[in-house]
């Protein structure tokens, strides 16, 4: 097979210049992944057939870490040497572009080995601040040469992604040897959900230069707690297994200025009701975080707060699904009233914030309108969660005898 020629001879150069790269081609992965007992139990046993590398496309994809292996020129001559043409897609290092004097600075993003009808996608990974893996879209330059491979029949590259770092294992198909992810079907199960926002650097800018950022000791101090408890309550959810996104002022503080809102005086988290675990108010306890107030119950309007270092709260919303909406609800302690905030329906997608990966709404703008409007550029010192949000509602009140139960202060 001429695809299982290509891999062998890319196998083969990589080899020659000691670089370490892994396979991450989805189809080959689902294919592996049936067959992944019988393939860890006999890695040496002679393949009669070609079973993974001789399935039916046009590219075999397989990632590299950047920091892994220096740029050598001597490595695209060998590939020249060895029959291969090959291409190099670079762009913008978004690591530097929160940066003035280092953005614009270009790193490659992708590679691309053609022979004769086969070609490999080799992605390149690198590592951000959040302790995960990012590999950046694969977006042509003018000059480049269109028609080199079906470019549109790729994988990767749509959009940037973002994954854990993966274990990786070291695996013999169709007698070639290959380091694969260890667990292929968890990897597929990411790569459906990797798509990543970068954060806005230059609205950011534009915005700090009509509103200057607040430096004062009180805004330096509370965004120093606000990250801490943010850091406290990402590893709380995660080892719970509870997605989550930024909601709220945290998220319009990412979308609009890449950093806490100084005068917000909480961290807002969403999560949909179907992923709701009774572990949550346990887990937070026991990480040092008292429940403050918990609000609604699971069938409907259920909010719950935590208290962090001083007077910084941690709230979460939970998020109710209906046919052409999603909604979060609101209570008032002294009166019983609820209320009912309406969004657009939304996804999730990765970014980073102060150092983490997290989950935002992928339709950010649509969400920040939702709850802020159309000014939501401008800063709003006084906030009155009951009539300032555009997407609020009056939803009744809770019948009395329900007050015990529903509204429960700390």
């Amino acid at each position: 097979s001429v695809k299982q020629h290509v891999v062998r001879k890319f196998l083969s150069l990589i080899s020659s210049h000691n670089i370490a790269v892994y396979l991450i081609d989805p189809l080959i992965l689902e294919l592996v992944d049936k067959d992944l007992e019988q393939i860890r139990s006999s890695p040496d046993a002679p393949s009669p057939e070609c079973r993974y590398f001789c399935a039916p496309r046009d590219f075999t994809t397989f990632a590299l870490l950047d920091k892994t292996w220096k740029h050598e020129v001597g490595f695209f001559r060998t590939a020249e040497k060895m029959g291969f043409q090959w291409l190099k897609i670079i762009n913008k290092d978004p690591r530097l572009d929160g940066m003035d004097d280092l953005s614009g600075i270009e790193i490659p993003l992708h590679y691309v080995f053609k022979l004769a009808s086969h070609a490999i996608h080799l992605v390149v990974f690198y590592e951000r601040s959040g302790n995960y893996l990012w590999h950046g879209p694969l977006r042509l330059k003018q000059h480049m040469d269109r028609k080199f491979v079906p470019f549109r029949k790729l994988r990767f590259g749509r959009y940037p992604g973002a994954y854990e770092k993966p274990e990786l294992l070291l695996v013999s198909i169709d007698d070639l040897k290959v380091q694969i992810p260890k667990n292929p079907s968890s990897f597929l199960e990411e790569m459906s959900h990797s798509r990543f926002l970068e954060c806005r650097y230059r609205e950011a800018r534009a915005f700090f230069q009509l509103y200057p950022d607040d430096a004062s000791l009180d805004a330096v101090e509370f965004r120093r707690k606000a990250k801490s408890l943010l850091h406290l309550a990402v590893l709380t959810l995660n080892n719970l297994g509870v997605k989550f996104w930024l909601s709220s002022g945290t998220c319009l503080g990412w979308y609009r200025q890449c950093n806490v809102i100084p005068h917000s005086k909480d961290v807002d988290l969403g999560v949909f009701i179907r992923d709701y675990k009774a572990d949550i108010i346990p887990a937070f306890q026991k990480a040092g975080l008292p429940l403050k107030h918990k609000f609604g119950k699971v069938e409907d309007s259920l909010e719950l707060s935590f208290q962090g270092e001083d007077d910084v709260k941690l709230d979460i919303f939970f998020f109710y699904e209906e046919a052409d909406h999603i909604w979060n609800g609101g209570t008032q302690a002294k009166s019983g009233k609820k209320f009912k905030y309406l969004f657009p329906k939304f996804t999730l997608c990765w970014t980073e914030f102060v150092e983490l990966k997290v989950h935002v709404p992928c339709e950010t703008l649509q969400y920040v309108e939702a709850n802020y409007g159309p000014d939501w550029k401008v800063p709003v010192k006084t906030w009155d969660w009951k009539s300032s949000p555009s997407n609020v509602q009056y939803n009744g009140v809770w019948p009395v005898d329900e007050w015990d139960d529903v509204i429960q202060i700390y």
